[in-house]
Formats: C-alpha cells, sequence, structure tokens
C-alpha cells in the first residue's frame, strides 16, 4: 500500500467519517497560405506579462488544416511535451499533462482565454477540476501559446507544468458562421462491440457597431462515448462449484497481477450539452476598452452499464449475487454495476469584465473573473441492476454554490527605447469554494431529494503581489529579473457523516512565500538565441485536496486538511536556432519539487482508497527538441517534438519502495510528428502521430501490467486530416483519429478508430 500505516489509516478514516458528494463519475478559421505555424523559444514582449519562457504558437488556419478538433483541448495535443486526457468527445474531464507532471496534476497546469481562468483549481485530480475547456470553441480561436515552466512572476506556482493562453476574435464587421460536425466511433473491447456516433451544431453572429463589437455564439454537442469503467471480479484462489452456473466474461490480469475475471462495461456516456456565449467590446477611447465575456454551460448527461454475464439455464443476463464462472465461485456485489450508471443535470455561469488601456509607455490592465455552480446534480443509484435501471434507491449530490472568483491588476512601462527596459508589476486575488452536499433518495430517477447523508465544504483565498524587471544589458543579451509573494488561507471547512455521526468543523490554515525568478537571453548571432532561465513557485493546496471527499465509482476519495505547499525549483537551458521559414529548439531541463502533492490510490480492507499526500521530494530532469520546418519540400510544412523526462521521486521515507521509481504517468519518452501537404490553395492533406512509453499510476511502479483497465500503457496513435475549401463561404473536413486503431489503456480504455466529417459555412 502507497503510504504509511499510520498515515493510510488515518486517511482511511477521515475518509470514511469525511466522505461526501459522489460526483460525476469519470464520465466526463479560416486557412490561409502564409499563416504562422509554430514558433518556439520566443519572447513575447508586446505582452504584459513579458513571459520569459520558452512558448509554442499555434495559430487558427494551422488548427483548421492540421487538427480533428471537435473541442478546443484537441487544439494542443500535437503540442511539444503536452498530453490531453480526453476519454470521448463530451468528457468534461480532461487534464492536461506536461514535461514533469501527470494526468493528476490538474493544479500544475493554468488554462486562459482572453484571461479568464478556465483551470478549476477547486482541486488537483483528472475529475471535478480539470480545465473548463468547454467554455471556448475552436472555431473561436484566434491563437493559443503555450508556456513552459514556472519562470514568470505573473503566474502563480499552478504554472509549474505549463500556461496555455487562448486568445479568441472579435469582430471587425458583420460576420456569420455555422458549422456541422459528425463523429462516428467504432469500438471493439471484450464483448462491448458498437459504434458511438456523436454531432455538433454551432453558429455565431458578430458585428461592429462604432465603438462597439458584439459577438453571439451557440454550440450543441450530443455525443455517445465507448465504455469508461469495465467492471471486473478478481478469481478466487481455488476453484469452486457454488454458485449459479453462469456464461460469459473473459479472464484477465488486473494492473497489479492479479488473476481477474472482465466481467462488464460502465459509464457508457451520452452526453447533451450546450454553450451560449456573448462577448462585447466597447472602445471607451483610442487609449481604454471595456470587455465582457459571459457563457452559460448546460450539460443533461447520463451512462448505462452493459453486462457480459448471462445465467446458463435461463438466458437472462446476469449483474449480481453468486454465480459461477468457468469453475470460480465469485459474488458479484450490487454497486458493481450499478456504479457505472448516473444521471446528470448541470447548468455553469462563467463571467468576465476586463478593462485595459495603454498611455505612452504604460500598458495596464484589471480583469475580474466569476465561474459559478448554479446547477450541478448528480443521481445515481445504490440498488441491483437490472432493477435499479429503472428506480429505487439511490443518492442525489449537489455542487451547487461550487466556483470561484478572481481579480487581477497589471501593467508594464517600457522605460527605454523599444523593448530595451520593461518593467511589469500586479497583483492578483482569488477565492475557490467546495460546496458538496448528498442526499438519500427513495428513487434515484427523480428529481426529489431526501435526507443530507454527507457534506464537504470549505474554502481558500490566495493574494499576490508580482514584479518583472526585463533589461537589455547589451544589445545581444537581456536580463530578466523577477518575485511573486502569495499569502494563501484555507478557512470554513467541513465534514459531516449522518452514519457514522460526524460534523467535524476543520481548522483554518495559513502559508506565504516568496518565489523569485531569473533569466537571461543571448543572441548569440542573428539565427541563434540562448536562454538560462531558473524560478521557484508554491503551488498551494487547493480546496478539494484539503477538503473534499469524492465517491467516484468504487473509489473512495479521502480529503487531508494537514497538506503543505508544494515548492518547485524548476531551471532550463533553450537553444534555439530560427529563420524565416524554419526552427530548431533543444531544451534541457531539471525540477525538484519538494513536499511534492501527488495523488494516490490503493486499497485499504477491500475498500479503493484515493488520497492526496506530500512526498518528501521529487526529481524531473530531461531534454525537449522541437523543430519546425516550412516547405521542406514544395508546399510541404513538418513539425515534431520529441521529449525525455527521467521524472523519479528521490525522497520518500514513508514508502520506501517508492524512491527512483517513475511519477505517477509521467513516462520516459513522450512525442508527436505533423506532416501537411498544401496540395492546392484550396486542398490540404495532414498526417499526425503521437505516442509515449511506458505509464505507470502508482508511485512505486507496482501496477506492471499496463494492457488492462485501471492500467497505464504506452500508445502510438495515427491521425489524418483533408480540408477543401469550395469557395470563400464553404470548406469542407474529412479526418480519421487513431487511423491505426490502437487499444489502449491511460486508466481508462481510450477511443478507438473514429471518423469525422465537418462543413463550415461563412457569410
Amino acid at each position: 500500500m502507497p503510504a504509511s500505516r499510520a498515515r493510510l489509516r488515518r486517511t482511511f478514516a477521515v475518509s470514511l467519517l469525511s466522505s461526501s458528494a459522489t460526483l460525476a463519475a469519470p464520465a466526463y478559421a479560416e486557412a490561409v497560405a502564409d499563416s504562422e505555424i509554430l514558433v518556439t523559444a520566443q519572447r513575447r514582449t508586446t505582452t504584459i506579462e513579458n513571459v520569459p519562457s520558452t512558448s509554442v504558437t499555434l495559430d487558427a488556419a494551422r488548427i483548421a488544416t492540421t487538427v480533428n478538433a471537435v473541442s478546443v483541448e484537441d487544439t494542443i495535443k500535437y503540442l511539444p511535451s503536452l498530453v490531453v486526457r480526453k476519454r470521448h468527445i463530451g468528457d468534461n474531464f480532461a487534464p492536461i499533462a506536461t514535461r514533469t507532471s501527470g494526468l493528476g496534476s490538474s493544479a500544475r497546469s493554468l488554462i486562459y482565454a482572453d484571461g479568464v481562468l478556465l483551470s478549476a483549481l477547486i482541486g488537483n485530480n483528472n475529475g471535478s477540476a480539470s480545465p473548463r475547456w468547454n467554455i471556448v470553441a475552436p472555431e473561436e480561436v484566434a491563437r493559443i501559446d503555450v508556456l513552459y515552466g514556472p519562470f514568470a512572476a505573473a503566474y502563480a506556482g499552478n504554472s509549474i507544468g505549463a500556461v496555455v493562453n487562448i486568445t479568441t476574435r472579435m469582430p471587425e464587421q458583420l460576420e456569420a458562421r455555422g458549422t456541422v460536425l459528425v463523429n462516428v466511433q467504432d469500438f471493439s473491447l471484450y464483448d462491448t462491440h458498437d459504434t458511438y456516433p456523436s454531432y455538433q451544431y454551432s453558429g455565431s453572429v458578430g458585428d461592429k457597431f462604432g465603438p462597439l463589437s458584439l459577438l453571439l455564439s451557440a454550440t450543441r454537442t450530443d455525443s455517445k462515448g465507448q465504455p469508461v469503467i469495465i467492471v471486473t471480479a478478481i478469481r478466487p484462489a481455488a476453484p469452486s462449484g457454488s454458485g449459479t452456473a453462469t456464461t460469459g466474461g473473459f479472464d484477465g490480469r488486473n494492473r497489479t497481477g492479479a488473476a481477474i475475471r472482465n466481467i462488464g462495461a460502465g459509464d457508457i456516456d451520452h452526453h447533451i450539452q450546450d454553450i451560449y456565449k456573448l462577448k462585447a467590446r466597447l472602445d471607451v477611447s483610442d487609449a481604454v476598452r471595456l470587455t465582457y465575456v459571459g457563457a452559460l454551460w448546460t450539460d443533461d448527461s447520463s451512462a448505462t452499464a452493459q453486462t457480459y454475464l448471462t445465467n446458463t439455464a435461463t438466458g437472462i443476463p446476469v449483474y449480481t449475487g453468486p454465480v459461477n464462472l468457468g469453475g470460480f465461485s465469485y459474488n458479484i456485489g450490487a454497486s458493481s454495476f450499478s456504479n457505472g450508471v448516473y444521471a446528470k443535470d448541470a447548468r455553469h455561469w462563467s463571467h468576465a469584465l476586463s478593462l485595459d488601456g495603454s498611455s505612452g509607455p504604460l500598458t495596464w490592465q484589471i480583469i475580474g473573473t466569476s465561474y459559478e455552480f448554479a446547477k450541478d446534480i448528480q443521481r445515481t443509484p445504490t440498488g441491483a441492476l437490472p432493477a435499479a435501471f429503472t428506480g429505487g434507491a439511490g443518492n442525489v449530490v449537489r455542487l451547487d454554490g461550487t466556483g470561484w472568483r478572481t481579480v487581477d491588476a497589471k501593467a508594464s512601462l517600457k522605460l527605454g527605447q523599444g523593448d530595451a527596459h520593461l518593467l511589469s508589476f500586479g497583483g492578483h486575488w482569488d477565492r475557490y469554494r467546495i460546496n458538496s452536499n448528498r442526499y438519500s433518495t427513495t428513487d434515484w430517477t427523480a428529481v426529489l431529494q431526501g435526507a443530507l447523508n454527507q457534506a464537504s465544504r470549505g474554502r481558500t483565498r490566495t493574494s499576490a503581489l508580482w514584479i518583472q524587471d526585463a533589461v537589455q544589458i547589451v544589445p545581444a543579451v537581456t536580463l530578466t529579473l523577477g518575485g511573486r509573494y502569495e499569502w494563501w488561507k484555507a478557512y470554513d471547512g467541513l465534514n459531516f457523516s449522518a452514519a457514522p455521526a460526524l460534523n467535524l468543523a476543520q481548522p483554518a490554515r495559513t502559508a506565504h512565500g516568496f518565489s523569485p525568478k531569473a533569466s537571461v537571453e543571448w543572441i548569440a548571432a542573428p539565427d541563434w538565441s540562448v536562454r538560462l532561465s531558473a524560478g521557484q513557485a508554491y503551488r498551494f493546496p487547493t480546496v478539494g485536496e484539503l477538503y473534499q471527499a469524492i465517491t467516484t465509482g468504487s473509489t473512495l476519495s479521502s480529503p487531508n486538511p494537514e497538506l503543505r505547499p508544494e515548492r518547485a525549483r524548476s531551471v532550463e537551458v533553450a537553444v534555439e536556432r530560427r529563420t524565416a521559414n524554419s526552427s530548431v529548439r533543444l531544451s534541457l531541463f531539471n525540477e525538484v519539487i519538494r513536499d511534492a502533492l501527488i495523488s494516490q490510490t490503493g486499497l485499504l480492507g477491500g475498500t479503493s482508497v484515493s488520497f492526496v499526500q506530500n512526498i518528501p521530494q521529487t526529481r524531473a530532469r530531461g531534454a525537449e527538441l522541437a523543430v519546425e520546418r516550412r516547405d521542406i519540400l514544395p508546399r510541404i510544412d513538418v513539425t515534431g517534438s520529441l521529449t525525455y523526462a527521467d521524472a523519479v521521486i528521490t525522497k520518500n521515507p514513508g514508502v520506501p519502495a517508492s524512491v527512483g521509481k517513475l511519477l505517477p504517468s509521467v513516462p520516459h519518452w513522450k512525442g508527436s510528428a505533423v506532416l501537411s501537404w498544401r496540395a492546392t490553395d484550396a486542398v490540404t492533406l495532414t498526417t499526425a502521430a503521437r505516442f509515449t512509453s511506458r505509464n505507470y499510476g502508482q508511485i512505486d511502479n507496482a501496477d506492471f501490467i499496463g494492457q488492462t483497465y485501471q492500467g497505464f500503457y504506452k500508445y502510438f496513435v495515427v491521425d489524418a486530416r483533408a480540408t477543401y475549401r469550395l469557395n470563400q463561404h464553404v470548406d469542407v473536413a474529412v479526418g480519421i483519429d487513431n487511423l491505426n486503431n490502437d487499444k489502449y489503456f491511460l486508466f481508462h480504455p481510450f477511443p478507438q478508430r473514429s471518423v469525422t466529417a465537418q462543413v463550415n459555412v461563412k457569410l
């Protein structure tokens, strides 16, 4: 078990006493020939933040011609070192992994759209704390900038992994656009053989009326996904003749090598999601702009389960009870299949108001954002299937009132000629709230809810001041120094349980820290640059890690109000050569994190327990090679990257077996390549590939079998896309994802071969 015995017992006790809420089960451009393709390691002096980090840029034209992008997170899946965990279309739980952090570390990356925070820093997991990508549609994107490492004082310690800045467009004249997209996945695994279609309809209309620009948009996604859960049963040590004679299922091994029987599939999702968005920009004067962005997201989703088992005598499907399979006796609990069934109804609001301007050498911005779970209800059965399909006892989980608010004020001041001396500074405030309540119900399919039986509540608040000074010491050398000071508080923590009785108010916590930053860039020759960057960053525990208990399927997630902030010290050396039509970059990086906050899952007393712990020290070092070449042959463009990372635990007295082992879901190797042929001015053909080497899910790497449910395996996926512009008003695209039909697991079974067809129409 990956924790010291005493600590694990304490964690499990807190989990049983304070667990709450069963959250959403793991359910869930116009191309121009001379567009920017990919830019690496470029200093961006045009932004207030003036980030001295290695960066990658992708523009709208490149996205439209090379990526089968159903949702905005798809657009970055080929960028260096990034892995997007998107399990199917409509999946709301799609975090990213970076050079040094895995898929369970959602709080180690920051995602923004026009300054609006999409990262859900209410937790640090690949579930409810995943970014709110659905607020942005791919058609809105003008460009995406990805920044690597915590080297900018403007960003909090959550930038340890990466910062993704999405810039969207605003109309300059009357425009209207519409898109119809169809995706069909052919899936076959064990005894699940089905076709899962998805449909998406989106449209927008906008215009500029003197100083006022308006853009209205709407998107509906109706998707069906492959099973996310495989129902398994541990095979007994000895044969037995007891139990009802039953046929079906498949023998196998779980991730730690134990013999199992795969007996069914669950969490087979059907999502109906809508997003309505209003963007308004008012030019108050030639130098001042006021911008509002509002979005409403709704989710009407459900999931069902499938059994592979049949009563030998009657031919009736079997979901529960004592059965005999192949001479072994199994007792299938009621929750084995019902854990993969749910109904969800959600309505979330996002608002952002910003004021920005410039006056001579001064550029400034003030932006406030709010994200609110106005309604978030998930209903699940507790009884046995098939009777529970139509009703019966269950639980209702409500997250109404959960959300966050942020305020940022920042400015940059040019003190020298051009960009020779640029001073940036600002302040930040945020507040995150968890309000998770679970109620008993006599009919889980009905709207009514009964008595409160569990609750988790709490808040965190962070304030920060930062400053950064970039000075051109000599024409070829720029030195950037910065620092960020943060004050953090966690408070109003409460864990309630009706049985066993508990009503525990958690103590308030405070912490603070200073994060220095430094970077020096040398323009060695007209086409060459070398940059050395170093930075410290504190990543404070999220409100979910501290206070929220979650039951996801059969896994109980435990909060830990005693967690300490993790501190990262990162260094990178980046060498790049850039010409008019190409770039090559080699980055060497090293990162040491003390008190690393890492989520783990293990068995205790037959119960699957997930918990976050402070690991004394981890270290990740490696190299990243990124290349881009336009017209490597006439009208043929190539981009690609290869990353090697040795990310291991270096100190962990509580679990000595974990020392020297790979961090969860951070493989040694990952890479991607994109080859595009602009066959004509109207036709572009693209082939892309992405891969990772072997992953592990446990800190001691004891999960040595990867090609199984809950295992983490290597994969190699090939995608293809063809776009054709019929005329200036209509273009079409056809694409195939996972063309080679690689059947792999990253805990869950991932999508198999799927085909996408898309038609875009504009005025």
